[in-house]
């Protein structure tokens, strides 16, 4: 016989899903940590330096809007074909995390980034802070937005 707690524990630990107080609340899927945050952190950064187009690809959401430090807004595609085109190269970037906020399945980052590469082959080297939102989907944590001002 089945005891009254069964269905709840099933619920609760093989399809992620609980009610609670009449609430749906769903965990673990959603769980996002800072770790999470920090892994994808170096992978762009190693996609940036390396002008991996299919990795920034993964990582950056197809609604992604970013200001870029000229104040122009940029979506995904207008970023990748930068890197596409060979536009931008970077050679060395160094980044300083300063805040980190978990919110649900979001997380808010706010950053300094030396970098020196060149764009439109001229020679730059620059100190930046960026502040990117990731956000949590079924198909893995991705950048939905962000902005980077010259510091």
């Amino acid at each position: 016989m089945k005891s009254i707690y069964a269905d709840y524990y099933i619920n609760l630990f093989y399809k992620n899903n609980l009610h609670y107080g009449g609430k749906h609340i769903q965990i673990m899927d959603n769980v996002i940590t800072e770790n999470n945050i920090l892994e994808q952190e170096n992978k762009l950064y190693s996609a940036i330096k390396e002008g991996n187009v299919p990795l920034l690809d993964e990582l950056l959401h197809n609604d992604l809007l970013f200001i870029v430090p000229s104040g122009e807004v940029i979506t995904k595609e207008i970023d990748l074909d930068t890197y596409r085109a060979g536009t931008l190269k970077v050679e060395e970037l160094l980044s300083k995390v300063e805040n980190l906020n978990i919110i649900d399945d979001m997380a808010v980052i706010t950053l300094t980034m030396k970098m020196k590469g060149k764009f439109n082959s001229e020679s730059f080297e620059a100190d930046y802070r960026y502040i990117r939102f990731w956000k949590k989907f079924d198909n893995g944590i991705k950048v939905v937005g962000g902005s980077g001002v010259a510091i």
